[in-house]
Protein backbone atom coordinates (compact mmCIF):
# COMPACT_ATOMS: atom_id res chain seq x y z
CA UNK A 1 0.00 0.00 0.00
CA UNK A 2 0.97 3.53 -0.95
CA UNK A 3 -1.06 5.59 1.12
CA UNK A 4 -0.87 5.77 5.46
CA UNK A 5 -2.30 3.06 6.79
CA UNK A 6 -4.58 5.22 9.71
CA UNK A 7 -4.98 3.11 13.16
CA UNK A 8 -6.78 3.59 16.00
CA UNK A 9 -5.17 2.29 18.77
CA UNK A 10 -6.78 0.21 21.76
CA UNK A 11 -4.23 -0.24 24.62
CA UNK A 12 -3.69 0.02 28.27
CA UNK A 13 -0.60 -2.74 29.17
CA UNK A 14 2.69 -2.76 28.58
CA UNK A 15 2.77 -5.12 25.60
CA UNK A 16 0.34 -3.02 23.88
CA UNK A 17 2.29 0.48 24.90
CA UNK A 18 5.41 -1.44 23.01
CA UNK A 19 3.28 -1.96 20.02
CA UNK A 20 1.61 1.42 20.17
CA UNK A 21 5.01 2.74 20.17
CA UNK A 22 6.58 0.65 17.53
CA UNK A 23 3.73 1.47 15.00
CA UNK A 24 4.34 5.29 15.64
CA UNK A 25 7.49 4.85 14.25
CA UNK A 26 6.57 3.05 10.82
CA UNK A 27 6.56 4.55 7.67
CA UNK A 28 3.10 5.03 5.89
CA UNK A 29 1.59 4.62 9.04
CA UNK A 30 -0.27 7.02 10.91
CA UNK A 31 -1.84 6.37 14.50
CA UNK A 32 -4.91 8.70 14.71
CA UNK A 33 -5.49 7.97 18.13
CA UNK A 34 -4.79 5.78 21.27
CA UNK A 35 -8.08 4.45 23.07
CA UNK A 36 -8.28 3.26 26.97
CA UNK A 37 -11.80 3.59 27.48
CA UNK A 38 -15.34 2.13 26.46
CA UNK A 39 -16.63 5.52 26.13
CA UNK A 40 -14.01 6.16 23.51
CA UNK A 41 -14.81 3.91 20.69
CA UNK A 42 -17.41 6.43 19.24
CA UNK A 43 -14.06 8.00 18.07
CA UNK A 44 -13.71 5.21 15.52
CA UNK A 45 -17.30 5.96 13.96
CA UNK A 46 -16.15 9.46 13.95
CA UNK A 47 -12.26 9.07 12.30
CA UNK A 48 -13.50 5.51 10.21
CA UNK A 49 -9.51 4.16 10.10
CA UNK A 50 -8.49 1.95 8.26
CA UNK A 51 -7.72 -0.73 11.01
CA UNK A 52 -7.78 -1.16 14.52
CA UNK A 53 -5.25 -3.05 16.55
CA UNK A 54 -5.83 -3.93 19.98
CA UNK A 55 -3.42 -5.34 22.67
CA UNK A 56 -4.43 -4.73 26.29
CA UNK A 57 -7.86 -3.05 25.99
CA UNK A 58 -10.11 -4.09 28.78
CA UNK A 59 -13.64 -3.97 27.07
CA UNK A 60 -15.49 -6.05 24.21
CA UNK A 61 -15.81 -3.66 21.54
CA UNK A 62 -18.97 -3.83 19.97
CA UNK A 63 -20.03 -5.23 16.66
CA UNK A 64 -20.89 -1.68 15.03
CA UNK A 65 -17.80 -0.78 15.90
CA UNK A 66 -15.72 -4.15 15.06
CA UNK A 67 -17.61 -3.82 11.12
CA UNK A 68 -16.19 -0.02 10.84
CA UNK A 69 -12.12 -0.56 9.18
CA UNK A 70 -11.95 -1.94 5.89
CA UNK A 71 -8.48 -3.78 7.36
CA UNK A 72 -10.68 -5.19 10.55
CA UNK A 73 -9.76 -4.64 13.94
CA UNK A 74 -6.78 -6.87 15.59
CA UNK A 75 -6.01 -8.16 18.71
CA UNK A 76 -3.14 -9.20 20.55
CA UNK A 77 -4.02 -11.85 23.15
CA UNK A 78 -0.85 -13.41 25.19
CA UNK A 79 -2.50 -16.99 24.89
CA UNK A 80 -1.88 -19.44 23.04
CA UNK A 81 -5.45 -19.50 21.17
CA UNK A 82 -8.04 -21.41 21.38
CA UNK A 83 -6.98 -22.17 25.01
CA UNK A 84 -6.94 -19.62 28.08
CA UNK A 85 -9.65 -16.64 26.22
CA UNK A 86 -10.51 -14.49 28.64
CA UNK A 87 -8.55 -13.10 31.63
CA UNK A 88 -5.12 -14.34 33.26
CA UNK A 89 -3.96 -16.79 30.37
CA UNK A 90 -0.63 -16.89 32.29
CA UNK A 91 -1.86 -18.61 35.63
CA UNK A 92 -4.36 -20.81 33.74
CA UNK A 93 -1.29 -21.97 31.52
CA UNK A 94 0.74 -23.31 34.27
CA UNK A 95 -2.69 -24.46 36.43
CA UNK A 96 -4.14 -26.16 33.84
CA UNK A 97 -0.95 -27.40 32.22
CA UNK A 98 -2.47 -25.79 28.59
CA UNK A 99 -0.02 -24.34 26.61
CA UNK A 100 1.38 -20.86 26.71
CA UNK A 101 1.56 -18.74 23.79
CA UNK A 102 0.53 -15.45 22.24
CA UNK A 103 -2.15 -15.10 19.37
CA UNK A 104 -2.78 -12.00 16.82
CA UNK A 105 -6.34 -12.74 15.57
CA UNK A 106 -9.36 -10.58 14.31
CA UNK A 107 -11.91 -9.42 16.22
CA UNK A 108 -15.28 -10.69 16.48
CA UNK A 109 -18.33 -9.95 18.95
CA UNK A 110 -17.86 -12.54 21.46
CA UNK A 111 -14.54 -12.38 23.44
CA UNK A 112 -11.17 -14.08 21.94
CA UNK A 113 -13.04 -16.22 19.60
CA UNK A 114 -12.28 -14.67 15.96
CA UNK A 115 -9.83 -16.00 13.36
CA UNK A 116 -6.21 -16.54 14.50
CA UNK A 117 -3.88 -14.48 12.44
CA UNK A 118 -1.02 -15.70 13.65
CA UNK A 119 -0.14 -18.08 17.29
CA UNK A 120 3.02 -18.64 18.82
CA UNK A 121 3.77 -20.90 21.91
CA UNK A 122 5.83 -20.10 24.55
CA UNK A 123 7.76 -21.92 26.55
CA UNK A 124 6.95 -23.28 30.57
CA UNK A 125 9.13 -23.96 33.24
CA UNK A 126 8.39 -25.53 36.70
CA UNK A 127 10.11 -22.63 38.16
CA UNK A 128 8.02 -20.09 36.80
CA UNK A 129 5.77 -18.02 38.64
CA UNK A 130 2.82 -16.03 37.15
CA UNK A 131 4.88 -13.13 36.64
CA UNK A 132 7.81 -14.98 35.20
CA UNK A 133 5.51 -16.35 32.68
CA UNK A 134 3.48 -13.02 32.06
CA UNK A 135 6.73 -10.78 31.25
CA UNK A 136 7.72 -13.88 28.79
CA UNK A 137 4.56 -13.54 27.08
CA UNK A 138 4.49 -9.59 26.81
CA UNK A 139 8.21 -10.18 25.35
CA UNK A 140 6.76 -12.83 22.85
CA UNK A 141 3.37 -10.48 22.36
CA UNK A 142 5.62 -7.70 21.08
CA UNK A 143 7.60 -9.88 18.82
CA UNK A 144 4.69 -11.53 17.00
CA UNK A 145 3.43 -8.12 16.40
CA UNK A 146 6.69 -6.91 14.34
CA UNK A 147 6.95 -10.48 12.74
CA UNK A 148 3.62 -10.29 11.20
CA UNK A 149 2.98 -6.79 10.22
CA UNK A 150 4.05 -6.61 6.61
CA UNK A 151 1.68 -9.45 5.66
CA UNK A 152 -0.97 -7.30 7.92
CA UNK A 153 0.45 -4.00 6.10
CA UNK A 154 0.01 -5.48 2.67
CA UNK A 155 -2.83 -7.10 3.35
CA UNK A 156 -1.51 -10.32 2.78
CA UNK A 157 -2.48 -12.79 5.88
CA UNK A 158 -4.42 -16.01 6.12
CA UNK A 159 -6.25 -17.28 9.03
CA UNK A 160 -7.06 -20.06 11.35
CA UNK A 161 -10.55 -20.13 12.08
CA UNK A 162 -11.73 -21.34 15.76
CA UNK A 163 -14.07 -24.10 16.18
CA UNK A 164 -17.02 -23.69 18.41
CA UNK A 165 -16.29 -26.06 22.04
CA UNK A 166 -12.27 -25.89 21.50
CA UNK A 167 -9.88 -24.23 24.21
CA UNK A 168 -10.83 -22.89 27.58
CA UNK A 169 -12.11 -19.77 28.80
CA UNK A 170 -12.21 -18.03 32.16
CA UNK A 171 -13.65 -14.95 33.98
CA UNK A 172 -11.69 -12.71 36.73
CA UNK A 173 -14.12 -14.33 39.04
CA UNK A 174 -12.47 -17.53 38.13
CA UNK A 175 -8.91 -15.96 38.96
CA UNK A 176 -10.23 -14.60 42.42
CA UNK A 177 -11.72 -17.91 43.73
CA UNK A 178 -8.47 -19.00 42.73
CA UNK A 179 -6.88 -16.77 45.28
CA UNK A 180 -8.84 -17.96 47.88
CA UNK A 181 -6.97 -21.26 49.96
CA UNK A 182 -8.97 -23.52 51.78
CA UNK A 183 -6.86 -24.76 54.75
CA UNK A 184 -8.99 -27.69 55.39
CA UNK A 185 -8.69 -29.12 51.65
CA UNK A 186 -6.94 -32.22 50.60
CA UNK A 187 -4.68 -31.85 47.47
CA UNK A 188 -2.12 -32.92 45.51
CA UNK A 189 1.58 -31.93 46.08
CA UNK A 190 2.43 -30.86 42.21
CA UNK A 191 -0.87 -29.22 42.13
CA UNK A 192 -0.47 -26.84 45.13
CA UNK A 193 2.68 -25.98 43.82
CA UNK A 194 1.53 -24.90 40.29
CA UNK A 195 -1.16 -23.22 41.97
CA UNK A 196 0.93 -20.81 44.16
CA UNK A 197 3.47 -20.43 41.70
CA UNK A 198 0.96 -19.23 39.22
CA UNK A 199 -0.45 -16.84 41.74
CA UNK A 200 2.61 -15.53 42.86
CA UNK A 201 3.33 -11.96 41.29
CA UNK A 202 5.38 -9.66 43.39
CA UNK A 203 4.35 -7.24 44.57
CA UNK A 204 0.57 -8.48 44.67
CA UNK A 205 -0.48 -10.27 47.37
CA UNK A 206 -2.71 -13.21 45.33
CA UNK A 207 -2.97 -15.98 46.70
CA UNK A 208 -4.41 -15.62 50.55
CA UNK A 209 -5.24 -18.07 53.76
CA UNK A 210 -6.93 -17.83 56.56
CA UNK A 211 -5.64 -19.90 59.73
CA UNK A 212 -7.49 -19.05 62.82
CA UNK A 213 -9.17 -15.53 62.29
CA UNK A 214 -5.64 -14.17 60.60
CA UNK A 215 -5.07 -14.17 56.83
CA UNK A 216 -2.20 -14.51 55.14
CA UNK A 217 -0.65 -14.10 52.09
CA UNK A 218 1.47 -16.91 50.36
CA UNK A 219 4.27 -16.49 47.94
CA UNK A 220 6.49 -19.03 46.55
CA UNK A 221 9.65 -19.32 45.10
CA UNK A 222 11.05 -22.23 43.12
CA UNK A 223 14.51 -22.92 42.20
CA UNK A 224 16.50 -25.52 40.29
CA UNK A 225 18.86 -27.56 41.30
Amino acid sequence: MTDDIEIVFLGVNDAGMRVYNWLCERTNVFVRALLTTEEQLTLIEDTEPDLVVSCGFRHIVPEQILDIPEMGCLNLHPAYLPYNRGANPNVWSIVEDTPAGVTLHYMDPTLDTGDIVARREVEKHFSDTGKDLHQRLEDAQFELFKQTWPSVAAGNVSTIEQEDGDGTYHRTSDFEELCELDADETVRTRELLDRLRALTFPPYDNARIEVNGDTYYVDIDVRRE
